[in-house]
């Protein structure tokens, strides 16, 4: 059968290293599931998510041409717990913690502005 990048398949887990799953989707091909496909957020073991001989359904991220080795993520069908930024408010990098946000750069503007053009007039000298 010939497979493309994005199709969900049906599989049969064939053996967990350390590093992920391996999965057979036919008689001939078996793709691996990378330990960071697995689900969302952290795993501190591959066996708490699946087990050998458990039969699941993956998506296919990669299919390497040359190798012809199939990269499967589980992850992918799931949906998150949570948005990524579903709480910006909190993180400081975006402002809202501190409050500070982009006011400060419009309060320093004219004193960088005045002293930019006291060294270009320093320079000119």
């Amino acid at each position: 059968m010939v497979y493309k990048i994005g199709q969900k398949v049906r599989g049969t887990v064939t053996g967990i290293q350390p590093y992920g799953a391996f999965v057979s989707i036919d008689e001939d091909t078996q793709g691996l599931i990378h330990i960071s496909e697995l689900k969302h957020g952290y795993i501190k073991d591959i066996s708490e998510i699946v087990s050998k001989g458990d039969e699941i359904d993956v998506m296919i991220m990669d299919i390497d041409e040359y190798s012809n080795k199939i990269s499967l993520s589980l992850r992918s069908l799931q949906k998150p717990k949570y948005h990524p930024f579903a709480n910006r408010k909190n993180i400081s990098r975006y402002g809202r913690k501190t409050g500070i946000g982009f006011k400060s750069i419009d309060d320093k503007m004219p004193e960088w502005t005045e002293r930019a053009l006291k060294e270009i007039e320093i320079s000119r000298k």
